[in-house]
């Protein structure tokens, strides 16, 4: 990635601040539990869920196995579809490439579709000091941007936000990047939402390069793929005469027939509805219909390395639904901006830290930003199995070990901060592997149970300050077992 958000602190830090304001946490409870509910709705229609997502996770897996075939497919059909591919290694050069293209055309600004690879990169930031303004038209990311803010959610970027605050940035941004908001704006939905349609409708009509993303590309036939609810993205998919497209190397599905897959389990998943409004579907370009150029700009920027992992790399099936979010009592009280990344929540813990690493303060606290509930495995549509992603990242940061970067293997060095938890890991083993040793520990600790504190002194108190530390029994269950079935099943 292009790097954590300036001046972010580790999750913990980031968290501790969060869960102390009132205003934040009220507003991310009452979202993510409708959104939960109504998906819970949506996905119990359906008598063959458990298939659809088994189904998704089978050819997820296939596609990422083969990938570097369909890549090759994708790029061999959107050339001969009249496109032009560009394939970038990383943020840098996806950038670079990006503001060459705009520039070539003449423009200085671009209308945007909502788009996750491009936040990643730091896009709008990158084209800005080409002197290229970017106009986000997403509702909620339009709010995130006039407000100078950052995204907390991968499906409502301003999930953050109350309509009270979204009026109040609409009055005072609007006429500073457009058409201003209109005089006595208040705060109900269908005036805020009129409000950007008039704001965003100029700039529709005026721009003539459009930037996107994808939700899926099909290789067979070069084929992308945006859904969305708002129709902005149909807006700045047809209109302008350039379109550009960022896409990460892990969104290309092999045919037709699976992306039917998806296209049922995306929006019960994101949106709880049976279908998207707005399902956007582009090949090549068209004489007469359409943008009349194409580049479409085929991303790494860590995933390759992602995928060297054979634990870490079930992450890339993700769709990026945002069920995870939802379901996180994690996320809940801390909220999105707390990972230090555009990708927030149970996923973002897992993909962040092997896209950018685990090198940084954030990056490595952020598999440890979850209570390993495994709710964000349960409703994962294409069953991520996040818990096991986070303990096996937990593992990379205490222990070091074996990882791909930029392409290359190399060894890292344990994370500082961990020598107390490598220490008490190192002894568990060597007590669990001499039997004698475990069980006069356990008749010690139970005869002392008195004596014990109620917290843990030293690197212990980060884990006893909010847990309470567990009763010792009054003896170890060796000696219960030995006082009270002993002499029945001995022989057993």
């Amino acid at each position: 990635m292009s790097g954590t958000y300036l001046g972010m602190p580790a999750f913990p830090e980031a968290a501790r601040a969060a869960v102390h304001d009132p205003g934040l946490r009220g507003n991310l409870r009452h979202a993510t539990h409708t959104i939960r509910d109504k998906r819970a709705r949506a996905v119990a229609e359906l008598d063959d869920w458990a298939q659809l997502r088994e189904a998704g996770k089978r050819i997820k897996d296939h596609t990422l196995r083969y990938l570097d075939r369909y890549l090759v497919r994708v790029e061999e059909a959107v050339t001969a579809a009249g496109g032009t591919v560009h394939w970038a290694a990383d943020a840098e050069e996806a950038n670079r490439i990006v503001a060459d293209l705009v520039k070539a055309t003449g423009e200085s600004e671009v209308v945007k579709v909502k788009s996750m690879a491009t936040q990643e990169i730091g896009l709008n930031e990158a084209l800005e000091a080409e002197g290229i303004r970017a106009y986000e038209t997403d509702l909620a990311e339009l709010i995130v941007q006039l407000g100078g803010d950052r995204p907390s959610h991968i499906l409502v970027p301003a999930i953050h936000r109350n309509r009270g605050e979204i009026r109040d940035i609409f009055r005072s941004e609007m006429g500073e990047w457009g058409r201003p908001a209109p005089e006595g704006l208040t705060d109900t939905p269908a005036e805020l939402a009129e409000a950007a349609r008039l704001h965003l409708r100029e700039k529709f009509l005026r721009a003539k390069v459009g930037i996107s993303g994808a939700n899926f590309m099909v290789a067979e036939t070069g084929t992308l793929v945006v859904v969305e609810s708002e129709g902005n993205g149909r807006m700045c998919l047809t209109l302008p005469e350039t379109l550009i497209s960022v896409v990460g190397i892990e969104k290309v599905v092999p045919t037709w027939r699976d992306l039917e897959v998806f296209l049922q389990l995306l929006p019960r998943s994101s949106t709880a509805e049976r279908m998207n409004p707005y399902t956007s579907m582009w090949t090549g370009t068209t004489d007469g219909d359409g943008p009349r150029a194409f580049h479409l700009v085929l991303l790494d920027n860590g995933r390759t390395d992602t995928l060297a992992d054979e634990v870490g790399r079930q992450a890339l099936r993700c769709i990026r639904c945002s069920a995870c979010l939802n379901v996180c009592p994690v996320y809940e009280r801390a909220g999105g901006h707390a990972y230090g990344s555009v990708y927030p929540g149970p996923i973002g813990a897992i993909l962040s830290p092997q896209l950018r690493g685990t090198g940084s303060e954030i990056d490595a606290s952020l598999p440890y930003a979850s209570s390993l509930c495994g709710a964000c495995y349960e409703v994962c549509p294409v069953a991520i199995d996040i818990p096991e992603v986070l303990v096996h990242l937990r593992e990379r940061v205490v222990q070091g070990g074996t990882a791909v970067r930029q392409g290359n293997r190399v060894v890292l060095k344990p994370a500082r901060g961990h020598a107390a938890e490598r220490a008490a890991m190192r002894a568990a083993q060597w007590a669990f592997t001499h039997p004698g040793a475990l069980r006069a520990g356990q008749r010690l600790t139970s005869r002392t149970r008195r004596l014990h504190p109620r917290t843990l002194p030293g690197p212990g108190r980060a884990w006893s300050g909010s847990r309470d530390l567990p009763e010792v029994p009054a003896e170890p269950f060796r000696d219960w077992w030995q006082r009270t079935r002993g002499g029945k099943d001995g022989a057993k």
